[in-house]
């Protein structure tokens, strides 16, 4: 068995997996987005393909590879769903901005029409390979992969966990621990561990709450695909939905989220937060949004573009904005962390309004990460999709307690022995 690391080596971004026995079966292919569009370094003939989740570091280029195979490919109903809402979205953007986006649009049908939807549990064969899904924990619809080699002898389980979190959040429990002889797992926080969930949700609300006395806007900008509709239930529970005004893509993707009660854990309040918050439907709504106390919950999350820019420039003095998730090196949100202005329409504009990050990680830190190596007992293990810092140390980390590991550098391909 051969694996050959096409992204996602010693770099978040791009995760694009190759692996090649008596059938070849890609595990995502994505799109690293910061102030340009990398692309995985080939785009190979492949028999299947895999999709981990929706978000565009693990889809983004999934319609190249129909384009390039016609290849079948597995994954969640909501993945589907929600991969074609941002893959669409990117396309969009891509034309603005007169950038390659690498696929044609009408690929994006194509993969649809041979996407093989599976529920976690469910086993699809596939030539000499069974393939299942197990929930992931990450966002509505992320699974973690097994493709098992069933053969008369010399069976091997291979898992793909692409992004998962063991521990509970608002909408999700935590992954599932899937047995594996191989396992290619995400590093992204593999130096460190997140801080208690339930404090920093309690630190969140209290400084929301000192905003709004103050008669001030919080403007929380957030991904569409996952955080969304996390921040939202989560401040549904904390009484704080009359003064959430709800824009951009992450309403979309709530919309799509909604149709699939059984991906997440906390379906109920979802549904009573989206029923209960002000959507915004026309642009003459943001001036509502505006016209007093409130919570202003939009895309984009790394405020590169979106209904986010619109409001950010006109928060009453009382302002805060409220960072929850990661800000990537050249995007917006990094540059107003780090600098304190953000660029629009080329222009460089100066925030002062306070500025607040949270840790709402949906990725395991690096005691989950050791606990699901523990609990998978593999063979081998590739530290994959995490920058080469992270993904060298958890390596380094599980060679020193006994285990086959590697961080492969891009390009580079593994043998597994049988």
């Amino acid at each position: 068995m051969e694996l050959k690391f096409l992204g996602g080596a010693r770099e978040v971004g791009r995760s694009a997996i190759l692996m090649k026995d008596d059938r070849s079966i890609m595990f995502d292919f994505g799109v690293k987005i910061d102030h340009k569009s990398e692309f995985p370094i080939s785009t190979p003939h492949v028999d299947a393909m895999i999709v981990s989740h929706a978000h565009l570091d693990h889809s983004g280029c999934t319609p190249a590879i129909f384009e390039s195979s016609g290849a079948t490919t597995f994954g969640t109903k909501p993945t589907l769903e929600l991969s074609t809402l941002l893959l669409d979205d990117s396309i969009g953007l891509a034309r603005k901005q007169h950038k390659n986006i690498n696929f044609h649009k009408s690929s994006i049908k194509g993969l649809t029409n041979k996407y093989v939807a599976l529920d976690y549990g469910h086993v699809a064969r596939f030539g000499n390979f069974d393939i299942q899904l197990f929930d992931a924990g990450h966002i509505t619809g992320s699974a973690v992969s097994l493709v098992e080699r069933v053969k008369a002898r010399n069976n091997k389980r291979v898992v793909y966990t692409g992004d998962f979190k063991l521990g509970k959040q608002t909408l999700h429990n935590g992954a599932e621990i899937v047995k594996s002889d191989v396992l290619i797992m995400e590093s992204t926080y593999a130096t460190e561990d997140h801080p208690d969930r339930d404090l920093t949700v309690k630190k969140f609300v209290e400084d929301i709450n000192f905003a709004l006395d103050n008669g001030g806007n919080v403007l929380i900008p957030v991904f569409a695909v996952g955080r969304g509709q996390e921040i939202l239930t989560m401040l549904y529970e904390n009484g704080l939905a009359e003064y959430i005004y709800f824009d951009g893509m992450a309403k979309d993707a709530t919309s799509i989220a909604m149709h699939y009660p059984g991906f997440m854990s906390n379906y109920e309040n979802l549904a009573r937060a989206a029923r209960e918050v002000n959507w915004i439907g026309k642009r003459g709504d943001r001036r509502d949004a505006l016209n007093g106390p409130s919570i202003i919950l939009t895309t984009s999350g790394m405020l590169n573009g979106g209904p986010v820019l619109d409001y950010i420039t006109k928060l009453n003095k009382n302002s805060e904005i409220m960072i929850t998730g990661y800000q990537q090196e050249g995007t917006n949100g990094r540059s107003l962390i780090d600098k304190g202005y953000i660029t629009i329409d080329g222009a460089k504009r100066k925030i002062s309004h306070p500025v607040h990050t949270y840790d709402f990680s949906a990725h395991a830190g690096m005691s989950d990460l050791h606990g699901y190596v523990k609990g998978s007992e593999p063979q081998t293990v590739i530290c994959v999709h995490g920058d080469g810092k992270n993904a060298v140390a958890l390596a380094e980390s599980l060679q020193m307690e006994g285990y086959d590991a590697h961080a492969p550098k891009l390009g580079e391909t593994i043998m597994i022995k049988d």
